[in-house]
């Protein structure tokens, strides 16, 4: 009888993870940003780049590892970014 081995890693939940590239300038270059798992989310990457918590985001990528894909969603986050920005101008 084979005695099952844990996984390398753990489970994830079903949620989407949000993870920015950060550009850093000529000297120290570009960098994916730690975050927080409870702050990885779109709502929350796309606040942070609304109050400047990225001095540079060039881009943003999703990933899923219970449903195994990723992708660039740089242009969605823009476009949120602009859209959020765009309805907080009209409430103040």
């Amino acid at each position: 009888m084979r005695t099952r081995t844990p996984p390398l890693a753990p489970k994830l939940s079903d949620n989407v993870i949000h993870i920015v590239l950060n550009d850093f300038g000529e000297k120290l270059g570009r960098a994916f940003l730690e975050t927080d798992e409870a702050e990885a989310d779109e709502f929350t990457i796309v606040s942070k780049i609304i109050s400047g918590e990225y001095s540079n985001p060039v881009r943003v990528v999703a990933f899923n590892t219970a449903e195994g894909w990723s992708r660039d969603v740089t242009e969605d986050i823009a476009r949120s970014v602009l859209e959020r920005g765009e309805s907080e101008a009209h409430l103040t």
